[in-house]
């Protein structure tokens, strides 16, 4: 099954020219570790903190920059039958500073992100150290595992 995962930068030049396959790789393993059997398509958006910034503080009143955002929608597109999972926002300014400060590099930081967003796309939350927290973290692991990391 093809899932579409569509990958844009919010200005030419941001970021490592491997970027946009990291999350497209990261976001199919996702999908296929959780079970997505039918086709579906993701949006992200590749900005830097100022982008971010600007997003956050219109769509949630957080007037600060953050790592990722997600916009879970889960609609079908009833022309093409594929179901549109929503929008994912990734700061590409803070892959690269979390990937200094918890040093598993550029590349696991972006899929990391990537996979923690995948995840709230499809339901998951983790507003408390509760059992959601938990299980969204396991999923995580497992998944990272399955892209090569051993978290």
């Amino acid at each position: 099954m093809k899932h579409k995962i569509y990958v844009t930068r919010a200005r030419r030049g941001l970021g490592h020219s491997e970027t946009a396959a990291l999350v497209k790789k990261a976001a199919a393993v996702a999908l296929a570790c959780e079970g997505m059997d039918e086709p579906c398509e993701i949006s992200v958006t590749l900005t830097d903190s100022a982008g971010i910034h600007a997003i956050n503080r219109e769509t949630r009143q957080v007037d600060a920059p953050t790592d990722v955002l997600s916009f879970p929608i889960d609609e079908p597109d009833l022309d093409t039958g594929c179901r549109f999972l929503g929008d994912m926002v990734l700061n590409l300014d803070r892959v690269e500073s979390q990937a200094a400060e918890y040093g598993g590099g550029y590349a696991h930081e972006a899929q990391y992100l990537t996979v923690h967003s995948v995840l709230h796309l499809l339901g998951y939350d983790h507003l408390d150290e509760g059992e959601e927290k938990q299980r969204m973290r396991a999923r995580e692991k497992a998944i990272m595992k399955e892209l090569g990391y051993d978290f």
